[in-house]
């Protein structure tokens, strides 16, 4: 199943594990950090020709990011890092994210018929984070 079998979709934030850990080593506030781990944030991807967008959308704040895979672009985080991104697909249904800036970043993306798998890693931190379907 392609990619864009899963945009338009909407998929909200179900658990998290280690998410803390993970915010902590990239030297996020103790205040944004408590915010970010008591929101449940709705992703959504949407595929226009090559150009992807993805939107996260939480009471807090909303991020958005565009991009073309293989393509560097520069994208400000949800907690306000600058860094340099690279996002490439993996076989049909996966998204790898590189994010290089003070401490290099990858954000795995696997999207699912009912859900998408976010393993994010930094140092030997490793934060997973599973959206489910919204019907």
């Amino acid at each position: 199943m392609a990619l864009a079998a899963f945009a338009d979709k909407k998929y909200k934030l179900a658990s998290s594990d280690k998410f803390d850990d993970y915010m902590k080593a990239l030297g996020v506030s103790f205040v944004t950090r408590q915010v970010g781990n008591n929101v449940s944030p709705v992703v959504h991807l949407t595929v226009d020709g090559d150009k992807y967008t993805l939107t996260s959308t939480s009471t807090f704040k909303t991020s958005t990011i565009s991009f073309k895979l293989g393509e560097p672009f520069e994208q400000e985080t949800p907690d306000g890092r600058k860094v340099k991104a690279t996002i490439v697909l993996e076989g049909d249904n996966t998204l790898v994210e590189t994010q290089e800036g003070a401490k290099t970043t990858k954000i795995v993306r696997e999207f699912s018929a009912n859900e998408i798998k976010m393993v994010l890693t930094v140092d030997n931190i490793v934060c997973t984070r599973i959206y489910k379907l919204q019907e």
